[in-house]
């Protein structure tokens, strides 16, 4: 698992000394598709150990104290050149979005990018409260909807203020029309480093009149 590196799904720790940057790392996880967290490590895959006792109640205090709603977590020990690494394993919840607590005092929702664990854009939250609604999503397909399908049918990757700009739509109505073509499996959405781009999924075959795919 060391010589894996940090990915999505691994961080490494080297001491627990504020509760909180671990449950920023244990949300993202969890917001994510899960993850584990390697305590004892150093950046560079190097072994530095812990107490695990110690670092087993601050990790505790991290996903019941600093994280809301509380994530869960499993653990194992592992020695090491004689030294004690703790794995935190979390699995990808049904229950988020998750929020961490950050030095400031301010709850956040994070997410896992790679070996990063980075805030959640507004967009993938109002995607997430959609899905739990019991209301489900209607879609009629104004022209609207299909002015944004035909955007992303010849321009394979769009920003939200490229798709508003092209469509003439407010931002709030363009945001909302890709929430709800996200929700119901048609448009995806990528998060890299240059921002959010959104995109026509393989898997949708439109049969709307004046949209060929």
């Amino acid at each position: 698992m060391i010589a894996e590196g940090e990915h999505q799904r691994q961080d490494f720790k080297y001491c627990i000394n504020d509760s909180r940057k671990i449950a920023r790392s244990m949300v993202a996880f969890a917001n994510t598709e899960g993850g584990r967290l390697l305590l004892g490590i150093r950046d560079n895959g190097s072994v530095a150990g812990v107490r695990s006792d110690e670092e087993y109640y601050m990790a505790e205090a991290a996903a019941k104290l600093y994280s809301k709603p509380p994530v869960n977590f499993q653990t194992h020990q592992w020695l090491i050149e004689g030294k004690t690494v703790l794995e935190i394993e979390i699995q990808k919840s049904k229950e988020m979005p998750h929020f961490a607590q950050n030095e400031e005092g301010k709850w956040m929702v994070y997410i896992r990018k790679d070996d990063q664990n980075i805030v959640a854009p507004g967009i993938l939250l109002k995607v997430w409260e959609q899905q739990k609604s019991n209301n489900g999503v209607f879609i009629k397909f104004s022209d609207e909807e299909k002015r944004l399908l035909m955007l992303l049918t010849s321009d394979q990757h769009l920003s939200l203020n490229q798709f508003t700009r092209k469509s003439k739509l407010p931002r709030r109505k363009g945001e909302k029309i890709l929430v709800n073509l996200i929700v119901i499996g048609i448009v995806g959405m990528e998060i890299n480093d240059i921002g959010i781009r959104f995109f026509l999924r393989d898997d949708f075959e439109t049969s709307i009149p004046g949209i060929n795919c």
